[in-house]
């Protein structure tokens, strides 16, 4: 193509494909906001459920806590609270992946 000339074929797939990219980030957004994951503490005393946008939504307890220690107790939420926010990352990626891997780049298409 001479130089100075618009190529209407390639401007029309560039704005299909970013009308595609709009989609499929619409669909990303709703699933990160969605989709949860629960860790437990390595002891096994606290749950705690999240989004994959880092948002917890549950948090339990799956054993007595009267005769535990205060700091163990602490030392096991704070364990699940960082479990949780290790597990949202891992899923926000597996989301984007798994949302993105048919998108190929416009150049060399």
């Amino acid at each position: 193509m001479p130089r100075g000339e618009i190529d209407e074929a390639w401007i029309e797939e560039a704005v299909r494909r970013y009308r595609r990219i709009e989609t499929l980030q619409a669909e990303f957004d709703q699933a990160v906001a969605t989709v949860e994951v629960t860790v437990r503490s390595p002891d096994g005393l606290v749950e705690v459920v999240v989004t994959a946008s880092g948002r917890i939504t549950n948090v339990r307890f799956l054993g007595p806590l009267h005769q535990r220690n205060p700091r163990d107790v602490a030392g096991s939420v704070q364990a699940a609270v960082t479990a949780a926010a290790d597990a949202a990352q891992w899923a926000r990626e597996k989301l984007h992946n798994e949302t993105f891997a048919v998108y190929r780049p416009l150049a060399g298409a």
